[in-house]
């Protein structure tokens, strides 16, 4: 069963992270940041994902090691579940339309991590969360679960929207990545590792 649990404890935040690859998109994400788990609620949903996060962090000083942790232990979760990688397609891309935002997503789970960001929010914050912390999740999800993955908002004028557009787009992509070819059960590499 392509499934994972991670926990991770540092003295900043407590993590619990769980997934099934082969899901249907149930969630079930309480992090205590409103907005945060939101945009997880988005990304199980269109990754057809299923996904729970539990986590405490030190939410007192702000949301930055909430967000960054539950990225790296979601991250860990992932590689976790894919095991040795045959039989899935690899690469995932999707271009997603919200009202205003255009924004398109491409990845590669080739266990090399590198994250090309090129999303630009009119607002420093959605409520009270922080902008910046959407690119801090998608670093530490690109860097913990290997994930070459470029993201560019190519419109977009609401903040929310352009958030929200991100994970939608990159959930799609995801879910592509992920899913097992109809056609091979090999490694897609030639290198004949990942």
């Amino acid at each position: 069963m392509r499934k994972a649990e991670i926990t991770r404890k540092t003295a900043e935040t407590e993590i619990e992270v769980s997934v099934n690859l082969d899901g249907t998109g149930v969630y079930d994400n309480q992090t205590g940041v409103g907005f945060f788990d939101h945009m997880l609620d988005q990304l199980s949903r269109h990754s057809l994902i299923d996904l729970t996060v539990r986590a405490t962090g030190d939410l007192h000083i702000d949301d930055h090691h909430t967000v960054e942790d539950a990225g790296i232990a979601l991250g860990q979760a992932l590689v976790k579940a894919l095991g040795d990688k045959k039989g899935i397609r690899r690469y995932g891309s999707f271009l997603l339309a919200m009202d205003d935002a255009l924004v398109r997503s491409a990845l590669d789970l080739s266990g090399r991590a590198y994250l090309v960001w090129n999303v630009d929010f009119p607002t420093q914050k959605i409520g009270t969360f922080d902008v910046e912390l959407v690119r801090e999740f998608f670093q530490a999800l690109s860097t913990h679960g290997g994930i070459t993955l470029h993201v560019d908002a190519l419109h977009g004028i609401n903040s929310h929207h352009i958030a929200e557009a991100a994970f939608k787009s990159v959930a799609r992509a995801l879910r592509e990545a992920v899913e097992p070819d109809p056609r091979s059960d090999a490694l897609p590499s030639t290198k004949g590792a990942l």
